[in-house]
């Protein structure tokens, strides 16, 4: 069964891989956006207040904890396309539905993602975002 999963996990992964058109190294955002663990690695360096640290926290926290919403939803979609799998005759349709409403979960957790690097960029003062521009640019 976790076999599966992982199976399951990694073609909507790939999917959407494909669907942000960007190589293993290659960043979607073109550096524009800016991880939470790169902006928590530079924090002494941006001079980040509580404040600021504190709000990124609450918004790393928050997309994790919607994001186990989704991942129930994928686990859920991965039973149901596997019992339709095990059937003779197997109805493309119902597994073309089960596929689709894991690609829906995980299209979900990457708007969250998106919306929570925005957020992020905009904790930040022009003079951080300037200096993670140059410390992406070395």
């Amino acid at each position: 069964m976790r076999k599966e999963l992982l199976v399951l996990l990694g073609f909507v992964s790939l999917a959407t891989a494909t669907a942000f058109a960007a190589g293993p190294k290659e960043d979607p955002f073109k550096g524009k956006l800016f991880a939470p663990n790169v902006i928590l690695e530079h924090r002494d360096e941006l001079g980040l207040s509580k404040q600021q640290f504190t709000d990124i926290r609450m918004a790393v926290v928050d997309v994790q904890a919607n994001v186990a919403e989704y991942e129930w939803d994928v686990a859920e979609a991965y039973q149901q396309l596997m019992a339709e799998l095990d059937k003779s005759p197997i109805d493309e349709a119902a597994v073309i539905e089960h596929v689709n409403a894991a690609l829906r979960a995980e299209n979900e957790v990457k708007k969250l993602q998106v919306a929570m690097l925005v957020r992020l960029k905009n904790l930040l003062t022009e003079e951080q975002i300037a200096y993670l521009e140059s410390v992406r640019d070395q």
